[in-house]
């Protein structure tokens, strides 16, 4: 502190208490007392002033630097308190609630589209009496090919791009992989499952494709089972998904998995069947694979093909959601956006 004369003593208290006038908030008051109170404040710089005053002049001086240092401690209390006292009040008029204003609405989640129609699909297949099979989705090679009928050489592998693991496992191609499972835990009693999941192919992606998407698998294997039941569960299935009045047709086609094999086309869900740009003016659009259970893929999972037969059939989740709702790009889907999603909220 720089030396002043001692007439300045009540000069700086004047000022000293005009400044704390304005500390209107708890960072001025501290500010404040810093400058002025602290042990390195300007009051205690006045302090050591006193032993430094000749000494008739001493006590008259120090009298007069506790009474300065009494008025700016006894305004700093008051203006401390007054300045709590309004920060409540602030504090309070933040969280103040007027009551009498209408009540906000909730932000509500919803499912996504995919796993509203697996859920319904499921349903569907409940009441035909399938029960749900959960299988791995890091798969053996073994159950994801060779026991499904594909060996090492056998050229159907070429038709899915797999992603491996390692030598002996993969990311699952498709829900088949859990066929041979299911049956080894059913053997040698009829068995009814559906098997629902992700599945992962590496692929490009593109409108109609992606490097993950859902299937649904089904298996039912008896004595007595037929072609003609695959027909009746599926259109069953296609009505109960799609309308009363939905009709399918199956086409011959070629999976190493089941002989016979079978596509199997829905009349179109935007045009009924009258043709149009989404069924490429066909009237028909493409469901799912489908055929008899193959009686290699029957004796690896511990049935006697002498004895029994099955059916199984798999569907593309995604697709399904398409067809429902005119979707032309699966890649929504995957995106998380909110702008999509929000309009599948029910």
């Amino acid at each position: 502190m720089q030396e002043q004369p001692e007439n300045d003593l009540e000069t700086y208290q004047d000022e000293a208490l005009a400044t704390l006038a304005l500390a209107t908030d708890e960072k001025g008051i501290e500010a404040w007392y810093r400058k002025h109170l602290a042990p390195s404040g300007t009051m205690n710089q006045w302090r050591k002033r006193i032993g430094a005053q000749p000494a008739e002049q001493r006590k008259a001086f120090g009298a007069r630097v506790n009474t300065a240092a009494t008025a700016l401690a006894t305004a700093f209390e008051t203006q401390k308190r007054a300045v709590a006292a309004l920060e409540l009040e602030r504090s309070i008029a933040r969280q103040s609630v007027d009551v009498t204003l209408p009540g906000r609405s909730l932000t509500s989640g919803g499912y996504h589209p995919v796993t509203t129609i697996i859920r319904e699909v499921e349903r569907v297949f409940h009441e035909m009496g399938f029960l749900t099979f959960e299988s791995p989705h890091a798969e053996l090679d073994e159950f994801n090919f060779e026991l499904l009928n594909m060996p090492a050489d056998h050229p159907a592998r070429d038709m899915q791009d797999t992603f491996y693991l390692s030598d002996r496992t993969v990311l699952r191609t498709h829900t088949s992989a859990g066929q041979v499972r299911a049956m080894r835990i059913y053997a040698p009693h009829p068995v009814r499952v559906i098997l629902p999941g992700l599945c992962y192919r590496h692929e490009n992606i593109t409108l109609r494709s992606e490097i993950q998407f859902h299937q649904i698998e089904g298996l039912l294997v008896g004595k007595s089972v037929r072609l003609s039941d695959l027909k009746g569960v599926l259109l069953s299935f296609a009505r109960k998904m799609f309308g009363r009045e939905q009709r399918i047709r199956m086409r011959g086609s070629y999976f190493p998995f089941t002989e016979p094999s079978v596509e199997v086309d829905i009349r179109c869900t935007l045009c009924g069947g009258a043709g149009c740009r989404v069924c490429k003016h066909s009237g028909w659009l493409e469901l799912l694979g489908a055929g008899l259970v193959h009686p290699v893929v029957l004796a690896n999972g511990g049935y006697d093909p002498r004895e029994v037969r099955g059916i199984a059939f798999g569907m593309g989740i995604e697709r399904m959601v398409m067809l429902l709702h005119g979707i032309d790009d699966i890649r929504h889907f995957f995106q998380n956006d909110l702008r999509f999603l929000r309009q599948f909220r029910s």
